[in-house]
């Protein structure tokens, strides 16, 4: 077995040896604690057949051990600077392969057709960039990529908010969004004392498990989207005045969302927290096809 990069010795020596400075703008933070990393890869449930993608490798301490697990590793690695480093890290496994690309750019689907076609369980394993947790896991979901689930670590407070249940204080239109497509949970929650550096945030790994169908069916799943991220705009106002003010038209078509909210038995004094994905999903509905409501107007 390899010596594990994610020791703060080890680490330290990598780091100097090719003269690396983190960059705070990349939202770089290293683990440096094998159980963590063993963990995490543990909840992903790896084997043979599984084709992992992760983002952000950094120096490849969590990218090792996902290659002792599963069957084949693509990362992305947008720092350019990483690539000789990873390069050097990772010479022991020759089922990983890194490409320096920004993945909110990349053509995913592409990539797993040429580099992951002989596995038939994909999943997406990685210490996020904390910045741009949200957009990267969206840019999965809406893409519709094949996968079975993903195991990710990010901010707590933003784990928090994709887990929460109608009617709390974190439940918003990111867990709809996040919650139509996938089981979501939080596997572990991760102090800052293993990294380098120490972020400023509480870390948590998330588990998402892709639902076999949609909680609810909808005629245009965009505009459920709209319909919730409006539902929030205030989290003090009412749904009705939340809705006129972010629908198209919505002060003139009050009436219609009235009629909407009618029809779907959903109270106007309501307030979006207090709504389930259920309840988004016939309002989205009502509205859409009764009356032409839609993010392309």
């Amino acid at each position: 077995m390899n010596k594990d990069i994610a020791t703060p010795i080890r680490t330290k020596e990598i780091l100097e040896k090719h003269g690396f400075s983190f960059k705070k703008s990349l939202g770089q933070n290293f683990l440096i604690d094998p159980n963590i990393l063993r963990n995490i890869v543990g909840h992903a449930e790896l084997t043979e057949r599984t084709g992992v993608i992760e983002i952000g490798p950094g120096i490849g301490a969590l990218t090792e051990h996902i290659a002792r697990a599963a069957g084949k590793v693509v990362a992305f690695e947008i720092d350019g600077r990483l690539l000789p480093v990873l390069k050097d890290t990772l010479s022991p496994y020759h089922n990983v392969e890194v490409i320096n690309q920004d993945i909110l750019e990349a053509d995913v689907q592409k990539i797993i057709d040429e580099k992951l076609s002989d596995y038939d369980d994909i999943v997406v394993v990685a210490n996020l960039p904390y910045y741009i947790t949200t957009p990267i896991i969206m840019k999965f979901l809406l893409e519709r990529i094949p996968l079975r689930g993903m195991v990710i670590m990010m901010q707590k407070e933003v784990a928090d908010r994709i887990t929460a249940e109608p009617g709390t204080k974190s439940y918003g239109s990111l867990s709809i969004a996040i919650q139509y497509y996938m089981d979501a949970e939080v596997a572990m929650i991760v102090p800052k004392t293993v990294f380098m550096p120490q972020p400023n945030v509480e870390s948590a790994v998330l588990k998402l498990t892709k639902k076999a169908e949609p909680p609810v069916d909808v005629i245009d799943e965009e505009f459920l989207f709209e319909v919730a991220r409006g539902s929030f705009v205030q989290r003090r106002k009412t749904l009705l005045n939340n809705l006129q003010t972010s629908l198209p038209d919505g002060k003139a078509k009050k009436e219609d969302i009235l009629l909407a909210l009618n029809e779907t038995g959903i109270e106007a004094a309501r307030r979006g927290e207090t709504l389930t994905i259920e309840e988004f999903g016939k309002l989205s509905n009502a509205l859409y096809r009764d009356f032409h409501f839609s993010h392309k107007s």
